[in-house]
């Protein structure tokens, strides 16, 4: 960790947020997941046929299922490093100018930010169909019938454990070991979101992306978790709620890690988060996060995106201040 990789970190994290993840560049999760699609056709007929002969699918499914961050992570590792190589060999400034660039993909503090705007101006303008149909662009839960109350608490919920994942996460790899590293994050939590279900179809071969992506999350969600309470502070919500309910409720989230995030949310702004969700018709009951102090309503989605800013802000400079102290 160098003073001038922090430096390289931060000018990416205010990249993001100047201009997001533009339309006409091509983003490198796209091809993340397109190389895990290729990976899925190579590997689900072997794992058909292997599983019957061997009469033990579970197993079979899982060795097979580490092929996935094998490949897709060890290729994101490997373009990202050959390019920051090739741009070396023209020039070190380049380099690091494309190393920036490339950290900045794996971030979207700006598009998590855009999405929950994007709800709360249908809210604002009572538009709910819009609102619902915005929703349903960042989540898997059905929207259709939705009332403003759980519309909203989808958008914060959203905002809120998306902190982690999509910023911090990446911010804290890419100041260990650059954007290869960086990389190999991003490529693990696009597999998560694409095969790392508990259905009869990933169950055994995203099993080791799940299980990888809640390793690689482990520490920054819970490092989030101490800036999100000085973010809270600042911005003079309740950083005491904010305590109290992340250690009290951040275990019953379903993810190990997701839920400090939310229950720390939760408790700065006096909310309750959590409750029924249904997917494809089917319900699913989450835990409740927090206290119902104040009722959800549409600002509460702002609220949530301006401890998004903070948090990730305060994280980026300190780390920034981190790698001064130790370097200076």
């Amino acid at each position: 960790m160098s003073l001038l990789l922090a430096l390289q970190v931060g000018i990416a994290y205010v990249l993001d947020l100047i201009f997001g993840d533009p339309r006409w560049l091509p983003h490198p999760v796209i091809g993340m997941g397109k190389l895990t699609s290729w990976v899925e056709r190579l590997v689900r007929p072997l794992y058909q046929r292997l599983s019957d002969a061997a009469g033990c699918r579970t197993l079979v499914g899982r060795l097979l299922g580490l092929l996935f961050p094998l490949v897709v992570g060890g290729a994101s590792f490997l373009f990202a490093w050959l390019l920051i190589q090739a741009a070396a060999a023209v020039d070190s400034l380049l380099a690091a100018i494309v190393e920036t660039i490339l950290i900045a993909t794996t971030m979207a503090a700006k598009g998590l930010a855009d999405a929950g705007k994007a709800v709360w101006r249908r809210l604002a303008a009572g538009d709910l169909t819009g609102a619902r149909k915005e929703l349903s662009k960042v989540v898997g839960r059905d929207t259709a019938d939705l009332d403003e109350r759980e519309v909203t608490r989808g958008a914060v919920e959203t905002v809120a454990e998306n902190i982690v994942d999509a910023v911090t996460s990446p911010m804290l790899f890419a100041l260990i070991g650059g954007a290869p590293l960086a990389f190999v994050y991003r490529a693990v939590n696009t597999l998560d979101s694409m095969i790392g279900y508990k259905n009869e179809r990933f169950r055994d071969l995203g099993w080791a992306s799940a299980r990888l992506d809640d390793l690689l999350n482990w520490l920054p969600a819970r490092l989030t978790f101490l800036v999100l309470l000085a973010a809270a502070w600042g911005l003079r919500f309740d950083a005491a709620g904010a305590w109290k309910m992340g250690w009290r409720d951040a275990g019953k989230h379903p993810s190990p890690n997701s839920g400090w995030a939310e229950a720390a949310v939760a408790g700065a702004l006096g909310v309750q988060l959590g409750g029924t969700n249904f997917y494809q018709g089917i319900a699913s009951r989450r835990a409740l996060l927090g206290e119902p102090i104040h009722v959800l309503n549409p600002r509460h989605i702002l609220y949530a995106i301006r401890l998004l800013y903070a948090t990730t802000a305060l994280f980026a400079a300190s780390g920034i201040l981190l790698c001064w102290l130790l370097h200076g």
